[in-house]
């Protein structure tokens, strides 16, 4: 997947008096006299695409299930939720409400009676953290109205920090497969937010087209674009600003390698990047791409609908992983990127730390260009100097990649991978003014076991540890209908699980993850909490437990329902 970037000519200059709104600069405690401020936002594009060496083959937009792919709810985020419901026999579409009253008597905005299609599940925007809201939906056919199912609760999620809000654009939401796309995308979403602590919130508007918000066709081969809003700053106003906004090791690091003289006049940042590091750099993007004063959004982000994207995992070897994309252009939407391959001379933040060998930085085109955060000692990657991808992305190996990271140059159909803390992404993002959310790490890895489940004595026993000094939460699942997206065909159609603790005694069991059977450690419903782990599995006949554990030796048992045989897999999520 190759990238290439400009600035689009699209630019609005504004003259403010006692006003410092976009201008890069903060007014906390000014008292001098007000005095004219310019300030100048342009429309920088990204756009990615397919290897030119591999000319792949678009989707059959008819050939899709008018039911989409599987949906697997992801977990809440500061200002959204996914609801999802069961399909309803004979149903045409489906009706939603939402509301912070179990009695709903009065209803989220824009949420009462919404029409959402013939969709099984979407996403809910807009919210307050920290908030638990109801939810129910009603099926409707050509004739009449159904009955409301039953009511849902979750809980968004309560931590101040970063909070990317999306909108979805109706090439999204008036998809067949709209769920699984939304789904997607808060996941995505939800990997930055669990990241950075920033308390800004970050404007994105997502479609999925095959033509640019301005309405012209994207190029021959595009995967995904990206417009977003970029300011110019002042060196001094940036580079301040930077220094100020340091809160990490990295940082310290990052920091002590900037140079005593500017590299350039200005630097670029985003609107996003501006306000990470405490500069007042508005949205300025309306929905065709434009900028200008009072445009909503920070950054556009397009997933060409031609393209050969999958937005369920793993992807089969001919499709592209859609959440890999996604998180790739949210991580342009809000900073990363070069000036190389675009107009001007002013950098953008990541290239403030591009160097060619320890002590030697290097912001061109040619020889050895790497991200480095203590001089150049350490070369944390290599940068892409390939003309046909973009230059502010990570060199790429030959498909298969041994490090297929979310930023590379050319992904890789069949692969995918996130970012992280400790991804050359995470640190990127993190040194040029995001702050990471500094967190305890646990001794109880994500663990997954398939095999082929049959009766008696051969049913499937997965143990776990838990170490530690207190309670972990985990969810395990038992996981069999799912598999037939991978080829599986003898899967395990009803699988039930039990969860032993290590003296043998039965301490939870499933059957059917929406529905709770109470007993042992399982006093409650689990629904909210299962959907909530955004681990709830695709298919209702599957099994999954949610437990708090004290540090000890445990068994998951999987069986088939009725002695029923079958493939099947048990995995085991430390939620913490």
């Amino acid at each position: 997947m190759g990238r290439k970037f400009h600035i689009r000519i699209s630019a609005f200059v504004c003259v403010l008096l006692g006003l410092a709104l976009a201008a890069g600069i903060r007014l906390s405690g000014q008292t001098s006299a007000p005095e004219v401020q310019r300030f100048k936002a342009e429309a920088g594009v990204h756009e990615a695409h397919a290897q030119l060496e591999r000319s792949f083959q678009l989707l059959n937009r008819s050939e899709l299930s008018p039911e989409g792919e599987p949906v697997s709810p992801p977990p809440p985020t500061r200002s959204s939720f996914m609801a999802t419901w069961k399909r309803v026999s004979g149903a045409k579409g489906y009706l939603l409400d939402v509301s912070t009253s179990s009695a709903f008597d009065s209803y989220v905005g824009g949420y009462h009676d919404l029409d959402v299609g013939y969709a099984t599940g979407r996403v809910v925007t807009g919210l307050n953290l920290g908030t638990t809201y109801y939810y129910r939906v009603r099926a409707y056919d050509v004739t009449s109205m159904g009955g409301y199912t039953e009511t849902m609760a979750i809980t968004t999620e309560p931590t101040t920090g970063l909070t990317i809000h999306p909108t979805f654009d109706s090439s999204i939401t008036n998809n067949p497969n709209a769920a699984a796309i939304q789904a997607t995308i808060n996941r995505a979403i939800s990997f930055h937010e669990s990241l950075f602590s920033d308390p800004i919130t970050i404007q994105i508007r997502f479609r999925y087209a095959a033509t640019a918000p301005d309405g012209m066709h994207l190029p021959m081969g595009t995967l995904a674009r990206t417009d977003l809003v970029l300011y110019r700053i002042s060196w001094s106003n940036y580079i301040s600003a930077l220094r100020a906004d340091a809160k990490s090791s990295n940082d310290t690091q990052a920091n002590a390698s900037l140079p005593g003289t500017a590299l350039s006049a200005n630097i670029r940042p985003s609107s996003a990047g501006g306000r990470a590091v405490g500069l007042d750099t508005p949205p300025a993007m309306f929905a065709d791409g434009s900028v200008g004063q009072g445009g909503p959004y920070d950054a556009i982000v397009t997933l060409n609908s031609a393209a050969p994207f999958q937005f369920s995992r793993p992807p089969s070897p001919g499709n592209f992983d859609a959440q890999r994309s996604i998180e790739h252009e949210v991580d342009e939407a809000i900073g990363l990127g070069s000036r190389l391959g675009g107009n001007g001379n002013d950098l953008r933040p990541q290239d403030l730390f591009t160097w060619s060998s320890p002590g030697n930085r290097n912001i061109s085109t040619s020889g050895t260009r790497y991200f480095s955060i203590d001089g150049g000692v350490n070369n944390i990657v290599n940068f892409s100097q390939d003309p046909d991808g973009d230059l502010g992305d990570w060199f790429s190996e030959q498909c298969p990649q041994t490090h297929p990271y979310v930023q590379n140059a050319f992904g890789c159909a069949g692969q995918y991978s996130d970012i992280s803390a400790t991804s050359p992404e995470g640190i990127n993002l993190d040194v040029i003014g995001y702050d990471l959310t500094q967190t305890i790490h646990t001794s109880l890895g994500n663990i997954s076991t398939r095999s082929l489940v049959q009766t008696g004595e051969h049913v499937m026993i997965g143990g776990f540890i838990v170490q530690g000094s207190g309670p972990k939460r985990v969810i395990i699942r038992a996981i069999g209908p799912e598999l037939t997206q991978y080829g599986i065909t003898d899967e395990l159609t009803n699988p039930r699980l039990e969860l032993h603790n290590g003296t043998g005694a039965l301490i939870a069991t499933n059957d059917d993850w929406q529905t709770t059977i109470l007993g042992g450690i399982i006093t409650s419903n689990q629904v909210s909490d299962i959907q909530n782990s955004g681990r709830a599995p695709t298919a209702a006949s599957e099994s999954a437990i949610v437990a708090d554990l004290q540090p000890g030796n445990y068994t998951a048992v999987l069986s088939g329902v009725n002695n029923t045989v079958g493939v099947a897999l048990v995995e085991v999520y430390d939620l913490n």
